[in-house]
């Protein structure tokens, strides 16, 4: 996505989708680093022994092969991961989101300026020893920036950062193209790594390998793609987070069952777990675990090819959105832990406004829709990933479609398959997959436009970016990013909402919450996310 927010090129598609959690198990990743040598034995360090000094161990329901590269990756393992071993200039609450001085001493008192001043933290240093300074500020910036080098941060920064200076070795300034206060909240997403081993030849691929090299309260110790990444913690840590855990040893357990499996009963290998599914939550309750879900972002999408006719008519999509039977969905596939979409953002965020147009289940009206476009005897093969809460909720697809004279088949596939053949531009009808841009931030204008852009990769996969509407769109939403008053703001990016919401080319069915539990008898301090992955930075043992 090459607009304001993440345009993803062709390269990285695949760890923008290992965000979102619809990537699961994907190929192996090269194990030639040496944090690797140990082997997967270490899996076996479950932390039940005794003291403040054993091991914590956590299950991740994604894979942790991903691009672990900070300036690239999308990977709900690799995205938590960093967050403990780097740290930003600034960091964000993993909840609230609200910015809070990491590498740096203080938060801008001006949020609106066109220059931000920040000094380092004294005394900080990375994991192997060297210290921190404005030279590895810069590095970061600049290749975030490099209009030659394409990374997933650039379109976090490239709209609103004009560039970034070295004062003297502790002091940096950035300097902005126009008034952004959003942009303090994403300086989370530029993790500062030492120019000293991520400038030589081969590093950012070796960062992309696992590499992680940081001046977190936590450094990796082992990476074992596909099976599990061990931490420690890091003595020289002098910042706001300190670890709570000496070693933490996170498991990567795609596959619901072993998952649950791995945090049930009075033998748990495990003190805690994401991405529950809703099935299980009364079975571990009854264990005595803690669960708790985080509504936000995270929603099931239809996208259209919008080349492939009869999807280039807006009725016609409209149709399929009005006659789905969402509350059935929500009650039957989601267990009640979701509800309808009423806009394309959450209705927690901050810019929600229920839009004005709101697909309620009206067949009748998706049959009179499909009437008047001229359509009849549609049939449309779904191409849909194979996550498991989202193949839970196609058969309520597929009933709501074959009810009103649309004949409908389900293909879930493995998601490399899936957007393997939109990458190679194949054609399809209609996709059902699973987003969730909650993992980078909560603003309107980063959420818009992860999804809508006019290079970005859903607007290539749409084939709509070239249509007159979407070309007012995009400049629409260029117009809010540089508008400095909050509540016109906010008002433009309703408006344009309203857009989204009544062409249905890409949008959420429905919002759900992700459910993560954890053993309250050992764990405390553990707050549910409404996005993949965990945080530990403020947890302690119980």
């Amino acid at each position: 996505m090459r607009d304001v927010i993440p345009d993803v090129p062709a390269p990285h598609r695949r760890a923008f989708l290992k965000y979102t959690g619809a990537l699961g198990a994907a190929a192996a990743v090269s194990a030639s680093l040496s944090a690797c040598s140990s082997g997967p034995e270490s899996t076996n360090d479950t932390g039940s022994g005794g003291g403040r000094d054993r091991t914590l161990t956590a299950v991740i329901g994604y894979g942790n092969d991903g691009s672990w590269d900070p300036t690239q990756t999308a990977s709900a393992f690799c995205m938590a991961a960093n967050h403990h071993i780097y740290e930003g200039l600034l960091d964000t609450d993993p909840i609230s989101r609200k910015p809070y001085a990491a590498l740096a001493t203080e938060v801008p008192k001006d949020p609106g300026s066109t220059t931000w001043r920040f000094t380092l933290r004294a005394g900080a240093t990375f994991h192997d020893g060297k210290p921190v300074t404005a030279d590895d500020v810069v590095f970061v910036f600049e290749r975030i920036l490099d209009p030659d080098t394409q990374t997933l941060a650039k379109g976090f920064f490239a709209s609103w950062l004009k560039e970034v200076r070295k004062i003297d070795a502790r002091n940096v300034e950035l300097v902005l193209k126009f008034p952004f206060p959003d942009g303090l909240s994403r300086l989370t997403l530029a993790k500062i790594m030492p120019k000293h081993v991520f400038s030589r030849p081969g590093a950012w691929d070796d960062a992309i390998k696992g590499k992680a090299i940081g001046s977190g309260p936590y450094r990796q110790t082992a990476h074992h793609p596909k099976s599990n990444t061990t931490f420690e913690a890091f003595d020289g840590y002098n910042g706001p987070r300190k670890p709570a855990f000496r070693k933490m040893n996170w498991l990567t357990i795609v596959d619901a069952a072993p998952r649950v499996a791995k945090i049930s009963g009075s033998s748990a290998g495990a003190q805690i777990a994401d991405n529950i599914p809703y099935a299980n939550i009364g079975q571990l309750e009854s264990g005595g675990m803690t669960v708790a879900g985080g509504a936000g972002m995270n929603n099931l999408f239809l996208m259209f090819n919008t080349r492939h006719k009869p999807f280039d008519d807006v009725r016609v999509r409209q149709a399929l959105h009005y006659a789905i039977d969402t509350e059935k969905m929500v009650e039957v596939a989601l267990k009640g832990h979701g509800r309808p979409s009423s806009s394309f953002l959450d209705e927690a965020n901050p810019s929600y406004r229920r839009a004005k147009t709101v697909y309620d289940h009206e067949p009748d009206k998706a049959k009179a829709l499909l009437k008047e476009a001229g359509v009849k005897g549609l049939s449309i093969d779904i191409l849909a990933v194979n996550v498991s809460w989202i193949v839970d909720c196609l058969p309520t697809i597929k009933a709501s479609w074959d009810a009103i004279g649309v004949q409908t088949t389900l293909s879930p596939q493995e998601t490399t398959a899936v957007f393997t053949k939109l990458d190679q531009k194949q054609d399809y009808q209609v996709v059902v997959a699973a987003s969730n841009p909650n993992q980078f931030g909560l603003d309107a204008d980063l959420i818009m436009h992860y999804n809508y852009g006019p290079g970005n990769l859903w607007m290539q996969y749409t084939r709509w970016a070239a249509d007159p509407v979407a070309r007012q769109l995009f400049k629409d939403m260029d117009r809010a990013t540089r508008e400095p008053d909050p509540a016109r703001k906010k008002a433009i990016v309703q408006d344009y909402v309203d857009v989204v919401a009544e062409q249905a080319v890409l949008y959420p069915v429905v919002h759900n919450e992700l459910m993560t539990a954890w053993d309250p008898a050992r764990l405390s301090g553990i707050r549910a996310q409404p996005y993949p992955g965990i945080n530990l930075l403020q947890a302690r043992w119980a």
